[in-house]
């Protein structure tokens, strides 16, 4: 095979162009572009130019590839881009930060913005600042601009009046805009000093509070001059916890990476005004592009629309399409950017403390993973099982009295949470509050129907005692399946009989797992089976919310989301539309006469029935 692909990378163009890269299967792995697609290709096919193991390895994957040729290089980068976005390619490098880390948005398209933390950005007209390290770390954040700008608290996207202020009016952490008429310029201008805040730009935002203090002192407006006065000591002591890392003054990010055979840790810091105000770390898994390749991909993804582009970012080494990616990067901030490689002085001393903290952290994420496999070896040995626990799967149910009932697939791949391999299910052939059913319907849809789209587990785990795992062990012989994989359930301890740890079963035993010395092994399993608890809850809540909200005006033909909330809004309840007259609905904004006359005629049929 790989004799075939060295022919056939002989007669590629020497033209700009994308290539991708797929294996036995067909599927896309890898999409790359280059200037000249020969001498790009000859790292994976030349035997000569083949120097990486890791390389070597992952083309014994490629079974056949293609080439795109384009007419210049900065339509290859386009067609790259495009690509991978359509088949998410397995060694590629996808950034993963709007879902993985908390971000802080302002939604300035409204009238009086108020702060939220999301996961992913969009491509819309809100300012999004982070994305921040942890989750603890943004809510501290807004906790600082709570406390020192009074920006509302309630998170409707639409102001809704009020007849009285909430508790944050008192406090006096909240204007109020709910209840009392706040000028818009007002309220704009408090937005635009939390954005400077967020930009790290505290130093300007205290030198101009510091001069609408000496102004309102010296017309002697006391009191406001003191709540600025508050808000300056609050300001500078958010400072003196920041360090100052240039004496520039400039905004600048820095990034740097350290790799392994196995994982890459790619850590931006970011740098406001000269001062040093975050830190974070991506993790790109194995993947076949260089170091360069890495560095370049991570600031086409990571700079977008809505992300503050600083004027400058320090990169290790040069990024091969620089002149297309500044011009990229100018066109977002509207004035020119620099990407650089500073190679001595104190610029060159903020990359090797961005180096040192990736390698630092590229340590703690290898030697998490060695103690997650070592604590997997251990469960394996435990249970007396000869295959490897790469994934683990584990089922729960959710229901309140038969209603709504739902289950829940959580995934664990090499210890830990696999989320987008989850998996939901709306239970359809149980009536009532029957766990047992719930269960052998999920693990037989799971088995049978998923069974093409999802691999195996390593082991199989359901919530519950001996019962649902007697359950489990019919289901799976009933498929055949019964010897492909190990099979557990976990039950709760019963207080009442003394019991003090929770139980594991197996097949074919009639007493619990012993589990006393190595707790650590309990603990893992409580944590996977205590996810799949926690996603089947969070489905089943969103299911009897959504069920509680359904009414006789779904049904009716023409009469959507908009048209349903407009007559609900103004009448209150369903039975109130019934009672009135087409004219009645037909003055209301989206009804017309025809649509009025429906809603009627189908609301008084139900009626009779």
């Amino acid at each position: 095979m790989q004799s075939k692909l060295y022919e056939k990378w002989k007669r590629v163009s020497v033209k700009p162009g994308v290539y991708l890269m797929k294996n036995s299967d067909g599927n896309v792995i890898y999409v790359g572009k280059a200037l000249n697609l020969k001498k790009r290709m000859a790292s994976y096919f030349s035997r000569s130019a083949q120097t990486d193991k890791k390389t070597g390895v992952l083309v014994d994957r490629i079974s056949k590839f293609e080439t795109i040729v384009t007419e210049s290089e900065k339509e290859a980068l386009i067609l790259e881009s495009n690509l991978i976005k359509r088949f998410r390619p397995r060694y590629n490098v996808i950034l993963k930060d709007g879902k993985r880390y908390p971000s802080i948005c302002i939604n300035v398209d409204s009238p009086y913005p108020f702060l939220s933390i999301v996961r992913k950005i969009e491509n819309n007209n809100s300012l999004y600042f982070g994305p921040y390290s942890s989750s603890g770390a943004v809510s501290q954040t807004i906790k600082l601009i709570n406390r020192t700008f009074k920006l509302r608290k309630c998170k409707t996207r639409e102001l809704k009046k009020k007849a009285r202020p909430c508790l944050n009016y008192q406090m006096n952490v909240c204007l109020a805009p709910c209840c009392h008429d706040v000028p818009r310029k007002t309220y704009h201008k408090m937005v635009k000093e939390v954005v400077l805040f967020l930009n790290g730009k505290t130093p300007d935002l205290i030198k101009q509070k510091k001069k609408e203090m000496m102004h309102f002192a010296d017309q002697r407006e006391y009191e406001k001059a003191v709540l600025l006065r508050d808000k300056i000591f609050a300001l500078e002591k958010t400072l003196e916890k920041q360090v100052i890392v240039s004496t520039d003054f400039k905004d600048r990010d820095v990034i740097a990476i350290a790799e392994s055979p196995e994982l890459s840790i790619l850590t931006l810091i970011i740098v406001r005004g000269g001062y040093l105000i975050g830190t974070n770390h991506f993790k790109i898994p194995i993947t076949m592009a260089s170091r360069e390749e890495k560095i370049e991909t991570f600031i086409r993804q990571y700079y977008g629309k809505n992300r503050f582009v600083p004027k400058e970012i320090f990169v290790p080494d040069p990024v091969e399409n620089i002149k297309m990616i500044e011009e990229g990067l100018k066109e977002i901030k509207g004035e020119k950017v620099s990407i650089v490689s500073p190679k001595r002085g104190n610029k060159a001393k903020l990359l090797k403390m961005a180096l040192m903290n990736a390698e630092k952290e590229l340590s703690d994420q290898i030697t998490s993973q060695n103690s997650r496999n070592e604590l997997l070896l251990r469960l394996q040995h435990k249970l007396k099982l000869e295959r490897a626990l790469n994934r683990i799967e584990c089922f729960d149910n959710s229901n309140i009295s038969g209603m709504s009932p739902v289950a829940g697939m959580v995934v664990f791949s090499n210890g830990l949470p696999d989320k987008s391999s989850y998996r939901k299910f709306k239970i359809k052939s149980v009536c009532g509050p029957d766990d047992y059913a719930s269960m052998k319907e999920v693990l037989e849809r799971r088995f049978k129907k998923e069974k093409e789209a999802q691999p195996d587990p390593d082991l199989l785990i359901v919530d519950g005692g001996k019962g649902q795992l007697g359950i489990a062990m019919s289901v799976l012989k009933e498929l055949g399946i019964e010897n492909k994989f190990a099979l557990i359930g976990i039950a709760k301890k019963d207080v009442l009989k003394g019991e003090k740890e929770d139980k594991v079963y197996q097949p074919g035993r009639a007493n619990p797992v012993n589990i006393n010395r190595n707790e650590d092994i309990l603990l893992f399993l409580q944590k996977v089976r205590d996810e799949a608890h926690r996603f089947a809850i969070s489905f089943h809540r969103k299911q009897r919310k959504k069920n509680l909200l359904k009414s006789e005006l779904d049904d009716i033909p023409g009469i959507g989301p908009k048209r349903k909330k407009t007559l609900l809004t103004h009448f209150k309840s369903v039975h109130k539309i019934r009672t009135a007259e087409v004219a009645d609905l037909a003055v209301l904004p989206g009804i017309n006469e025809k649509a009025a006359f429906t809603v009627l005629k189908y609301l008084n049929k139900t009626a009779a029935k």
